[in-house]
């Protein structure tokens, strides 16, 4: 079987952990952050996990990881 090609975007902003879950970064982190009060920029920080309908397609995209 041929090898599959990772999607270039996907690789960049998931990540598998041990359990098979997609890990991800908060959206609306990057720019425009004065209007954002400190304790919304705070909680940005902390990731997250993808939700359960879009693991399976996440994880086609990266297969190798």
């Amino acid at each position: 079987m041929p090898k599959l090609k990772t999607h270039s975007g996907a690789k960049k902003r998931f990540n598998l952990t041990k359990t098979g879950k997609v890990k991800r970064a908060k959206a609306y982190k990057s720019h425009i952050l004065t209007k954002k009060d400190t304790k919304r920029t705070r909680r940005l920080r902390a990731g997250g996990y993808a939700d359960a309908t879009n693991m399976d397609a996440v994880r086609k995209m990266i297969p190798y990881k």
